[in-house]
Formats: structure tokens, sequence, C-alpha cells
């Protein structure tokens, strides 16, 4: 009997797992595609085949559906910009490959919808910060480390460092992705990136 309650939990767990995916799969087709103000709660629960009653189970409104959104596609981003930055040995490299990345993935429409237009306006400030550098900053202190070490960056307090590259690297992708000539922009901010990076790799002066 023990056992059979036990599968009967996991199947139960299986379940809610599974329709709060389906939720967040929908809204971010549908955020991506309307935008969070044009996305109905109906036509989210009808296109992940649900009922509005599942919804409010798993999310307080659509705002937490949204952060929910927010953060499974800032996770996506960061598995792409990690697998950018891993195609280099030297770690200013690797850092400068995750930032080209980062800004790339900012031209996608789907991302530039729901992470750069829509987040700011639905989501506290700090709620994004949160969520972005909590993904990032593991990525970009493990770098940043590596390159001291190797010396190819001065001493310093990499926490510090790893903060400030990161909110630079997510203003130039915001600067992209709100650009009329968005092409052009991502060169103008991976020029700008690189020359940020090199500062940090050339000597400190003497004296």
């Amino acid at each position: 009997m023990v056992n059979g309650e036990a599968g009967h939990r996991r199947t139960q767990a299986e379940r809610s797992a599974a329709t709060r995916r389906a939720l967040v799969e929908a809204a971010t087709a549908l955020f991506a595609e309307k935008g969070f103000a044009g996305a109905g709660r109906e036509e989210i629960v009808a296109a992940a085949g649900v009922t509005r009653g599942a919804l409010y189970h798993h999310f307080a409104d659509k705002a937490d559906l949204f952060r929910a959104v927010f953060e499974t596609v800032e996770q996506q981003v960061l598995g792409q910009v990690a697998e950018a930055a891993m195609r280099a040995d030297d770690p200013v490299e690797q850092l400068r490959l995750g930032c080209h990345a980062y800004l790339d993935v900012a031209l996608d429409p789907s991302v530039r919808r729901i992470c750069i237009v829509d987040a700011p306006a639905v989501l506290e400030p700090a709620v994004r910060q949160e969520i972005a550098v909590d993904h990032a900053v593991g990525l970009v202190r493990e770098s940043l480390a590596a390159a001291i070490t190797a010396g190819r960056i001065a001493e310093q307090p990499v926490d510090a460092l790893a903060q400030v590259l990161i909110a630079a690297v997510m203003a130039a992708a915001q600067y992209v992705a709100s650009s009329e000539d968005a092409a052009q922009a991502r060169i103008d901010a991976a020029a700008a990136i690189d020359r940020l990076l090199a500062g940090l790799t050339e000597p400190e002066p003497a004296g």
C-alpha cells in the first residue's frame, strides 16, 4: 500500500510539473508573438491545454507566469553564451566570445520581446537583476578568475569586476535590441565590449 501511495504521489508530482511546463511553454510562445499585454490568460491556458484554475494553482497571476518565462529564457540564453565561450581556451577570449554571443541573442525577436522590451515593464529592476545575474555571474566570475590567475588581467576583486562586466553587457544588449538599426548597433556594441576587455588586459601604468 505504501509503495502504491508513493507511486501515486510521484504521478501527481509529474503531472503537476508537466502542467507547469506546458503553461510556461505556451506563455513563452504567446509573449514572444504578442507581448505581455497582448497575450490573454484564456489564450495561454487554451494553448497549454489546461484550465484557468491550473494557471492560478501554479502562478499567482500573469506577471508571476511572465517571471517564470523570463527566467526560463534567460537560462536558455546563458546556455548559448556558455557554449560560445567554451570554444576558446584563453579566459579573456572566453569572455569576449560570451559577450558577443549575448549580443547576438539580443537580435532574436523572441528574446528581444520577452527579455528586453517587456521585462522592464513587467518585472521590478531588482527581480530582473537577480535572475539575470544569478544565471550569469558564475560563468563570468570563473573566466575572470582564470584570467587573473593566468596574469591576463591585473589582480582585483573578482566579484565586483564580474558585476560591472555583466551590467555593461546587459546595457549593450539593451542598446542593440532598442536600436532602429539593430545590425549596426550589434557591431558598435561589440566593438565597445572589445575595447572594455582590452582595457582590462592592458598593463597598468607604472608609478
